[in-house]
C-alpha cells in the first residue's frame, strides 16, 4: 500500500512539472538573495565570557565590522580590514574588553576601550599592520608590519607596539602567526622568503622575550625551504604545537612529535593571517579539523594515546576554530546549510547557531546537492570535483543542460561543498555546474599540490577540460553548451582554457590574468615571485611566460568571453582585462567588459555582485540561445551576430 501511495505522489509531482529548456527555468533564488541581509563571517576571538567576530557586509559597501555577543561594537565609518599581503586577515584582537583593530582607510592600528572611546595607537603613510597579539604581562601588542617605501620596495617585519612601534625581528621577506607563550616568556612566529610561498616552505622560530618585549636568542624549531609550517600554538601547559607537511601531508606535531599521522590535511595554505584548524580543550585534548578529498571533518585528538575521534556533526566545511574550556566555536557549513557561527558543547554534544551568514529560507526542492566525483585526467592521473545537477521542483528539462565549470582562484586553494547561493542561482535555472579541485589544489596532499609546479595553465586547464568532457561523455550535459568561469587565478585558467583548448564555447573571467609577464611586473610583493614556482624564473623563462599567456595567442581564441574587473584592483590591474577586451574586439569575437568603480580584487558591494551575476546570465542566454525567465538589464556585447 505504501509503495502504491508513493508511486501516485511521484506521478502527481511529474504531472505538475512543466517541461522547459534548461536555462529558462524560473527560480526563487535571485541575485539579490546573495547579498540581501547577507554577511561574510570572519575571524572569531574569545575574551573571557564574550565572543567577538568580524562581519563583512555587502549592503554597507563591503565594510567589515566587529560584533560582540551579537551586538555591533564598531560604528561606521570604521572598517576593520588589513591589507598586509593585500589579502589581509588578522584584523583585530581583544583583551579584557579592549578591542584592537586595523582600520582600512589608513591601515593604522586603533584601540576601542570598554567605555566606547576609539583612538589611534599607531600608523603613518605607507605602513600597514596585521595579526595584532596582546601581551597582558607587558601591556603591549605584537604585530606584523608591512612598510611600503615605494611601489617595489616593501619591507615586512615583526614589531612590538607600546608607546611607540619598535622592531623586534627582521631579515625575512614575510612574517606571520605570532604565538605567545602562556607565561609570556617566549614568542613563536613563522617566516618565509622568496621565491617560496608559505605552502612551499616556511620556518618556525622561537625567541625569548625580555622584560620590555624585545626578542633574543631566536632559534629555528622546524620547517625550511621544502617544509611548510602552519599555526604554531602553545598548549595550556606551555608545549609548542604546529602543523607540518614534512610527510607530504599537513599533520599535527608536538615539538617535533607526530600526533596523528594520516593521509589527510590538518593545515591550510596561508593566504591570510590568523587561520586556525585546531584548538586546545580540557583534559589535554585537541579539537582539530582535517580535510579528506575536499571534505572537512571535526575530530577530538588525544595526543597521549594518539587516538582520533571524528565527531558526528552535520557540517562538511569548518573555519576559524577556537575554544573556551570544552566549548568550541567555529564557522560551519554544509551542502544544505549556509555558513554560520557555531557553538558546540563537547560534553553534551549540543550545538547551536549564534549567527548565520544569511537566512536563506529556500525550499530544499530547489537545491542541487553536490556529488563528489573523481575523473581521469592527463598522465593517467585522477582529479576531483563537486558536480551539481540542474535542480528545480517545478520543471523537467526539454534538452540537455548547459554546463558551467568553475575554476577556483589561488591557484593554491580549494573549493568545498558548502551551500553556495551563487551555485544554486545557476542550477535552479537549469544549468549543471562542476566545481573543480584541479591538480595544484590544497586538501589532497603536497604531491597533488605540486602537480601545478611549472605547469600552471596546463594541469589546471587539462583538469577543467577533462572534468567537462567526463560529464558530456556520460550524457549529463550538452557538449556544445559548456562554459568555464573563474576569478583571479581561476580567471587565468578560464582564459587559458578558452585560448589553448577547444572544449568550451564561452567563458566568464572575473579579474583574471591574461598576460603573465604583466603580472610579474605589476603584482604585489606577496605574489611577486609566485610564478617562479608555477611557471619558471623570470626573465630566464620569458619564452614560457609568453607561450602560456592568452593575450599573446588570441589568434587561437574563437569563442565569446565576458570580462569583469574592479577599477582599484592592485593584484590583477584593469590593464589585464582591457588588453584582452581590445584583442577580442579586434578579432570581432563576441566580448563584453564590465568595470566596477570602487571595487578591488573581489567584489564587495551588493549592487556590483548582483549586477555581475545577472550580466553573466544575460551573456550566456545570448550565446547559448535560451530565454531567461528573469528580467535582466541588457549589457553591451560587442560583435554579437
Amino acid at each position: 500500500m505504501f509503495k502504491q501511495l508513493l508511486l501516485i505522489l511521484l506521478t502527481l509531482c511529474v504531472w505538475t512539472m512543466e517541461t522547459r529548456p534548461c536555462g529558462s527555468w524560473k527560480s526563487p533564488i535571485t541575485s539579490s538573495m546573495l547579498t540581501e541581509s547577507a554577511v561574510r563571517l570572519g575571524e572569531i576571538v574569545i575574551d573571557g565570557e564574550d565572543i567577538y567576530w568580524s562581519e563583512m557586509r555587502p549592503e554597507e559597501k563591503g565594510r567589515y565590522t566587529i560584533v560582540r555577543n551579537g551586538e555591533d561594537i564598531l560604528p561606521p565609518p570604521y572598517n576593520a580590514r588589513t591589507r598586509v599581503h593585500e589579502y589581509g586577515g588578522g584584523s583585530f584582537t581583544v583583551s579584557d574588553g579592549t578591542l584592537y583593530f586595523i582600520n582600512d582607510k589608513d591601515q593604522g592600528l586603533y584601540r576601542k576601550t570598554a567605555d566606547g572611546t576609539i583612538e589611534k595607537i599607531c600608523g603613518e603613510e605607507g605602513k600597514r599592520y596585521a595579526n595584532p597579539l596582546f601581551d597582558p604581562k607587558r601591556g603591549i601588542l605584537y604585530a606584523i608590519q608591512e612598510e611600503h617605501r615605494s611601489e617595489h620596495d616593501v619591507i615586512n617585519t615583526l614589531v612590538k607596539i607600546g608607546e611607540k612601534v619598535e622592531l623586534i625581528h627582521e631579515g625575512h621577506d614575510f612574517y606571520s602567526m605570532p604565538a605567545l607563550h602562556p607565561d609570556g616568556t617566549h614568542l613563536a612566529f613563522l617566516t618565509w622568503d622568496h621565491p617560496n610561498m608559505p605552502w612551499d616552505g616556511s620556518t618556525l622560530w622561537v625567541g625569548s622575550l625580555t622584560s620590555d618585549g624585545s626578542l633574543e636568542d631566536v632559534k629555528k624549531v622546524a620547517g625550511g625551504e621544502k617544509e611548510s609550517i602552519f599555526q604554531p600554538q602553545w598548549s595550556p601547559d606551555a608545549v609548542l604545537h604546529y602543523v607540518s607537511d614534512r610527510t607530504d601531508w599537513w599533520n599535527l606535531y608536538r615539538m617535533g612529535e607526530p600526533l596523528c599521522p594520516m593521509e589527510a590535511e590538518f593545515g591550510q595554505p596561508l593566504w591570510v593571517f590568523k587561520m586556525s584548524t585546531y584548538t586546545f580543550i580540557n583534559g589535554g585534548k585537541i579539537a582539530c579539523v582535517y580535510t579528506d578529498k575536499g571534505t572537512d571533518h571535526l575530530a577530538i585528538l588525544d595526543p597521549d594515546k594518539k587516538r582520533l575521534e571524528t565527531l558526528d556533526l552535520p557540517f562538511t566545511c569548518y573555519d576559524g576554530i577556537t575554544s573556551r574550556g570544552n566549548t568550541l566555536y567555529f564557522l560551519g557549513s554544509s551542502p544544505t546549510e549556509m555558513k554560520g557561527l557555531i557553538e558546540y558543547d563537547i560534553e553534551t554534544t549540543n550545538w547551536k547557531v549564534l549567527r548565520k551568514s544569511k537566512e536563506a529560507n529556500i525550499d530544499p526542492a530547489y537545491l542541487s546537492l553536490p556529488e563528489t566525483i573523481e575523473f581521469p585526467t592527463e598522465g593517467n592521473q585522477k582529479a576531483y570535483a563537486f558536480y551539481y545537477p540542474p535542480t528545480n521542483k517545478d520543471y523537467l528539462p526539454s534538452d540537455l543542460p548547459p554546463l558551467i565549470v568553475r575554476s577556483h582562484g589561488g591557484p593554491t586553494a580549494q573549493v568545498s561543498n558548502s551551500l553556495s547561493l551563487e551555485i544554486q542561482f545557476w542550477t535552479s535555472r537549469g544549468f549543471a555546474l562542476l566545481d573543480v579541485n584541479y591538480g595544484g589544489s590544497t586538501g589532497f596532499g603536497r604531491e597533488y599540490r605540486n602537480r601545478l609546479k611549472g605547469n600552471w595553465g596546463i594541469v589546471d586547464v587539462d583538469d577543467c577540460c577533462n572534468g567537462a568532457l567526463y560529464l558530456a561523455e556520460k550524457g549529463l550535459v550538452d557538449k556544445n553548451r559548456m562554459a568555464i568561469k573563474g576569478g583571479s587565478a581561476g580567471g587565468y585558467t578560464t582564459l587559458a582554457a578558452l585560448t589553448f583548448r577547444n572544449v568550451f564555447k564561452a567563458g566568464a573571467s572575473y579579474y583574471g590574468v591574461s598576460d603573465l609577464e604583466a603580472l610579474v611586473a605589476d603584482t604585489h610583493k606577496f605574489e611577486s615571485q609566485y610564478l617562479e614556482g608555477l611557471i619558471g624564473p623570470y626573465p630566464e623563462a620569458k619564452n614560457r611566460y609568453v607561450e602560456l599567456s592568452p593575450i599573446h595567442h588570441t589568434d587561437q581564441l574563437s569563442c565569446p568571453v565576458i570580462l569583469f574587473q574592479g577599477e582599484e584592483d592592485k593584484i590583477v590591474p584593469p590593464s589585464q582585462a582591457e588588453m584582452m577586451f581590445d584583442a577580442l574586439n579586434q578579432k570581432k569575437i563576441p566580448v563584453a567588459y564590465l568595470l566596477f568603480k570602487g571595487e578591488q580584487h573581489g567584489f564587495r558591494a551588493a549592487e556590483n555582485i548582483q549586477r555581475a551575476l545577472e550580466s553573466e546570465l544575460y551573456f550566456y542566454s545570448k550565446i547559448f540561445g535560451f530565454t531567461p525567465d528573469d528580467t535582466l538589464k541588457p549589457i553591451t556585447i560587442h560583435n554579437l551576430p
